[in-house]
């Protein structure tokens, strides 16, 4: 009997070991681009360089729009890069908003070791500069998935117009038990993530969409959130909708079409 926990344990004591040592592969899914390679849309763009410090760059697109109503800084998903995901900003520059998106470290051409601390420094610097063409009142921030977590971060230390969180989650330790309960995540994520605590200081008004079929992010998660501060974030729910789908439903595009000509 001894023996059959001792081999429990030392089973159980490896596999949270593997689980730290590797957690990067689970977190992060990038697909990575040569530095020479060719972005090409039919949408007018210009790619940017965020040069944060000595050997990181993070890689950007810019979709402009003549006489843009504001800017929308799009966050996106832990998978692929941002030229699969610059799909997404005709959802916005067809409102007349400027839309940018960035790769985060070791996604696309972004170069730089990830820590959470290092690529929320990212991010915010990547806000800073843009600040600087265009005013806050003027910038909406929009996290989609894992980026919700970035978005919720940037919001809560600056003052954009709108913060729009896509399916996010309540925080990344509570998302990552649901498919790793019997370990102890609290101590072996180095990816926290905590858009519960963030979202408290976010002084701009909170719109979060979340489909009601989602089953890798229930949408308990955003009723979890709309409950800390009612007053300032509405949930906006698609009947239907799963995690990966939600531009497919006409709704999601009314409701998108209803925050960014508020």
């Amino acid at each position: 009997m001894f023996q059959i926990v001792l081999y429990i344990a030392i089973g159980y004591l490896l596999l949270a070991a593997l689980v730290y040592l590797i957690q990067e592969r689970f977190i992060f899914k990038p697909e990575k681009l040569s530095q020479d390679f060719t972005y090409r849309y039919e949408a007018p763009f210009e790619e940017l360089f965020f040069d944060v410090e000595l050997g990181v760059r993070i890689n950007g697109l810019h979709f402009k729009v003549k006489q843009p109503l504001g800017l929308v800084l799009y966050f996106h998903g832990n998978t692929r890069s941002i030229k699969g995901w610059a799909k997404y900003a005709k959802d916005f520059f067809r409102y007349q908003y400027d839309v940018v998106l960035v790769d985060y470290r070791g996604f696309g051409k972004s170069t730089g070791k990830r820590t959470e601390a290092l690529m929320l420094k990212d991010m915010q610097f990547v806000y800073d500069t843009l600040a600087v063409q265009y005013t806050e009142h003027h910038i909406i921030v929009y996290g989609r998935s894992l980026g919700s977590g970035f978005a919720a971060k940037i919001a809560s230390d600056n003052r954009p117009r709108y913060l729009i969180l896509d399916a996010p989650y309540f925080n990344f330790k509570k998302a990552v038990e649901r498919f790793l309960p019997i370990l102890p995540a609290k101590y072996l994520l180095r990816y926290h993530l905590r858009i519960d605590k963030w979202i408290k200081h976010v002084n701009c008004h909170t719109y979060i969409i979340h489909g009601t079929k989602d089953r890798l992010i229930p949408i308990s998660n955003s009723e979890n959130l709309q409950a800390l501060n009612p007053r300032k974030i509405t949930l906006l729910r698609i009947e239907g909708g799963k995690h990966n789908n939600l531009p497919s439903f006409p709704e999601y595009h009314s409701l998108l079409r209803g925050i960014l000509q508020y």
